[in-house]
Order: structure tokens, then C-alpha cells, then sequence
């Protein structure tokens, strides 16, 4: 560590950290303990129409203000002690701006859910390579899903105003600095972006057939620890932020966990058990685990995350407290408490292994693993299973999807999983936790802060501003390990078993049912 932060009296270091279902603004010393934090909930999205996700831009800019505000006025610290901020935040999230800086529409929420058909696709050679590959549906999904082709062709419009075509993370930072720009960090979303290079994609690449628009709507891109600019006078009225004060660049929320956690090496795996559940290796090596969809620009120059999702991870236990948790929804409200902090007891009422319950997390459909046919499946139901076997079969089902995640991050990256570091609301169940070591066969560890992700951005702002030498010195001294979940080898065993023998064969033999699903009933549609 330098002796900047001591020299200055400037010893804090500031997370802006948007997720889906709140912004807080969090302030950790040199040494990656949280001093002080504050929270914003905030709706998530509006639906003007079913499967629609949007929200104001505006509103999350005023809710980051509040949440600055309120870490001064309750939090017990000075905003002369910031030595600087970085922006982490959900992925995918897209704003419209004019020249004025002005949203021209809602944002479109990574969680919408509508796509544009009839798309022209991608043609001349790249269009016969990916016919000769067998990725055109591919192409075709990434094209109805892209948000920018749904606003050309719904709301040309909005398109012939558009100055400025942001992502959530670059949106605040222009907010603070005035500038249009963005981490490196944060480029996961459906751009012309060249994922292997970390830079906007070349001119002939076909991603600028695939997602058309001008280049000069995309904003500055600033490498991980570099300086993207400073408040501006106008965001320090607002925010309570001292002018001046530089914005680092940081990385996206997943990526931010990444680092957080001290995954800087290859042989330790961070699970995200949030919304969507993911599994990432740090990589220092572009590697692609399922060939033609790239890893993930990591908070780290020029480094990766060997990135598996599981896209309604998580979602499921708030789907099972909807559907099945009236008990515990109940029983929270008089106790004053969380409904999940109760289901702990549902797990410890049903063994490893559901009694054969095995669920395959597919509810919604993948890109190419699992593929667009794809569905949720559960069999071995029999008259002994309740909700609770159901409930145990969701978290074992993520844990296995995850695991095959890890193994393809072995073969592909040539690697060896030692550990995991378990981060997201669902790590917080120590049942949960204990789950994951078994079906992994790996020591499941909870990083020493929950806020995992708000660490990461605060790492990539102590590199920024000199606080400590490299990302290394500054891992090692920010990051620890708090309780570790050792595999029990009698579950360890059951676990392995139906992962291999049950779990990992189901998808292929379902795939043609799926198919046969798909091709009665017409969803998912055909691209």
C-alpha cells in the first residue's frame, strides 16, 4: 500500500453499485473493510407491455444521489475523505441520449424480454461462414435480442436523435464526470464489441451487420483502473460529492464479484448466486467455453471471465416463495425477518438428493448451450415428495448446472478448480452453502464482506488513485476469506452420482422432446 491515502487524509475508497433491486453507495479503507453503507431500493422495472422490462434513466440517477446523500448523513463519514469512485452496476441495462445528455426513452431493463423478428441477417462471407458452422440461429438470436434493433425498427425515431447509446455503467459515469464514457469492465451487452481484443470491434467485423448503428453513438471506453474524469461541479450539488474527486473505471457487477472475491487465479472459482447464477474463472488467456461465445472482459486489463449463467438462477427460490412460501411469507412478517431466511428449514427437511428429485434449471431458453429449445424440466417425482424435496431439488439443480459450468471451464482452460468463493443473496444460507460444497466436491468459502461486488470497484478505484501498487498488492491486502464450507464425502458421494448419471445425460435426452415441444406449440419462436 502507498502512502497516498495517509498523505492526502483522503482514506476511503466509494462503490457506486446499481444492481436490479437496489443502488447503494459504499465506502471501504485501504483495506477492504466497509466503513459505511447505504441503501436505496428501488422498482426494478415498468411494463408497458407484457414481457417488457424499462425504467427511467433519470430515476436511477436520482436514487444514486440519495444514496450518496444518505452515506454522509448516516453513515458518520466526511465526502473530503472519497480518494475516489468507481461504477459497477447490472449488466445489459440500455439508455437513449441526446446531444443535451437527455434520456429520449427508458432505459430498456437487462431483464426485458422482447425481440425483434424478421431481422435481415448477417450476409456475404461471414454469413456463409456461420451457415457452414451451424451458428446462423445463433447470429439470429443475438440479433432479436439486441436492444438496438428493436428501437431502429420500432422507433427510428428515437435512433435519428440519438447522440449518445450508453449502457447503465456509462450513463452514471457521464452523470459524474460529464464525460461519454465507460469501463472496459463493463462491456457485456449486445455492442459491436470485440470481446478477444477488449476494444469496439473492427470495421468489417460482422457484429456491425448483426446490431447497426454508428459508431460515433458509442461512448470512450477506459480500461480498469484508469481514470474515466472527475465530478463535475453540477454532480457534486447533487450527490454531496466533493468536485474534483476522479472517477475510476471499475467493472461490470459480475465481474466486480469476481474481484471482490479474490479470484485472481485460475484455480478457484466465483459462483454468483444471485437473479441470474453464474460461475467465473479469471483468465489471463482469451478461451471461449463453448466455441463462438466469448468470455467476459474482466476488472482487470486485459484480462477474462470464463463465464457460465444460469439465467433464472436464483429467480426460482423468489418463484418458489410466490408460489409455495405463503408459510414462510407468513411466519417472516410476524418475526420481522426475510421469507428466504426461513427456508433454510425446508432444506434440512428433505436428504441430498431430494429422493431423486433431479431439476434441470433451463426456464428460460440459452443461447447455444443449452439451446433455444430449451425448457425447465424436473422428473422423479413420486407420492413421498413435498415442497420442501422440490425446494431442495431447485438449489441442487442450479448446483449441478454450475458444476457443469466448472467442468467445461477445466477442459476448455486447461485448469484445475481447487475452491470456490460464493458470493449473492443465496450465499447467505449456510444450508445453501453447504449444498455447494457437496455437489462440487470443493470447499465452498463466503468472501469476508457481503458486498463482494462494491469491494471489487472499490479495488479497482485503490489501483486508480494509487492506493496500492497492482491489483495483486491490492487483493492481497482486500480481500479475505470468511467461513468455509467443507464437503461432507457422504453427500459429496450421493451428489456425484446423480450429477453424472442422471444429471448430465438429461438434456440430450430431452433435447428431441424439446424439440418436438417447440415445433407443436411454436415457442420459443424460430429466428
Amino acid at each position: 500500500m502507498t502512502n497516498a491515502g495517509k498523505d492526502s487524509g483522503k482514506d476511503l475508497l466509494l462503490a457506486l453499485d446499481n444492481g436490479t433491486q437496489s443502488v447503494r453507495a459504499l465506502a471501504f479503507d485501504f483495506r477492504g473493510e466497509l466503513v459505511a453503507k447505504a441503501q436505496v431500493k428501488i422498482e426494478p422495472y415498468f411494463s408497458a407491455q407484457p414481457g417488457w422490462a424499462e425504467q427511467h434513466p433519470e430515476y436511477f440517477w436520482e436514487s444514486a444521489c440519495e444514496a450518496f446523500r444518505k452515506l454522509w448523513s448516516e453513515g458518520g463519514i466526511a465526502p473530503e475523505r472519497i480518494a475516489g469512485i468507481g461504477i459497477t452496476s447490472q449488466r445489459g441495462t440500455m439508455i437513449n441520449l441526446d446531444k443535451e445528455g437527455k434520456a429520449l426513452r427508458p432505459a430498456i431493463v437487462w431483464l426485458d424480454q422482447r425481440a425483434t423478428m424478421n431481422l435481415k441477417p448477417v450476409g456475404g462471407m461471414w454469413g456463409l461462414i456461420f451457415r457452414l458452422i451451424r451458428m446462423r440461429e445463433t447470429i439470429a438470436y443475438l440479433q432479436a435480442e439486441a436492444e438496438i434493433n428493436w428501437i431502429n425498427k420500432h422507433q427510428p425515431e428515437v435512433m435519428a436523435r440519438t447522440h449518445k447509446y450508453l449502457m447503465l455503467s456509462g450513463y452514471h459515469a457521464y452523470k459524474l464526470t460529464g464525460r461519454f464514457a465507460d469501463s472496459v469492465g463493463c462491456q457485456v451487452a449486445y455492442l459491436p464489441f470485440d470481446y478477444r481484443k477488449l476494444h469496439w470491434a473492427a470495421p468489417n467485423d460482422w457484429k456491425w451487420q448483426a446490431m447497426p448503428l454508428d459508431p460515433a453513438l458509442l461512448p470512450d471506453l477506459v480500461p480498469c483502473g484508469e481514470v474515466i474524469g472527475e465530478v463535475t461541479p453540477q454532480a457534486a450539488a447533487e450527490t454531496g460529492l466533493i468536485a474534483g474527486t476522479p472517477v475510476i473505471a471499475a467493472a461490470s457487477d459480475k465481474a466486480a464479484e469476481v474481484l471482490g472475491s479474490g479470484c485472481l487465479e485460475s484455480d478457484t472459482a466465483c459462483l454468483g448466486y444471485g437473479t441470474t447464477a453464474t460461475i467465473n474463472v479469471f483468465s489471463r488467456k482469451y478461451t471461449e467455453l463453448i466455441p463462438f461465445i466469448p468470455p467476459y472482459p474482466a476488472a482487470v486489463p486485459g484480462a477474462y471471465n470464463l463465464e457460465t449463467q444460469i439465467y433464472r438462477g436464483y429467480w426460482m427460490v423468489t418463484w418458489f416463495k410466490q408460489q409455495f412460501g405463503f408459510h414462510e411469507q407468513h411466519k417472516a412478517a410476524e418475526q420481522g425477518i426475510t421469507p428466504e431466511a426461513l427456508f433454510d428449514s425446508l432444506l434440512q427437511q428433505s436428504p441430498p438428493g431430494a429422493m431423486g428429485l433431479i431439476l434441470q434449471p433451463y426456464w428460460t431458453p440459452g443461447i447455444r448451450y443449452p439451446g433455444r429449445e430449451a425448457k425447465g424440466a424436473v422428473i422423479g417425482f413420486g407420492d413421498v415428495h413435498t415442497r420442501a424435496h422440490f425446494y431442495r431439488a431447485i438449489v441442487e439443480g442450479v448446483a449441478y448446472a454450475l458444476r457443469e459450468g466448472k467442468d467445461r471451464a477445466e477442459k476448455r482452460g486447461k485448469v484445475t478448480i481447487q475452491s470456490l468463493r460464493v458470493c449473492g443473496g443465496g450465499s447467505q444460507s449456510d444450508a445453501v452453502m453447504q449444498i455447494t460444497a457437496d455437489v462440487f466436491g470443493l470447499p465452498a468459502v463466503r468472501p469476508h464482506t457481503f458486498e463482494a461486488s462494491g469491494l471489487g470497484a472499490a479495488i479497482d478505484v485503490a489501483v486508480g488513485v494509487k492506493a496500492h501498487a497492482s491489483f495483486e498488492s491490492a487483493v492481497k491486502d482486500m480481500t479475505r476469506m470468511g467461513r468455509v464450507f467443507e464437503p461432507d464425502p457422504a453427500n459429496r458421494a450421493i451428489y456425484d452420482d446423480l450429477y453424472r448419471r442422471v444429471y448430465l445425460p438429461l438434456y440430450d435426452r430431452l433435447k428431441p422432446l424439446y424439440h418436438n415441444i417447440r415445433e407443436i406449440t411454436g415457442y420459443p419462436a424460430e429466428l
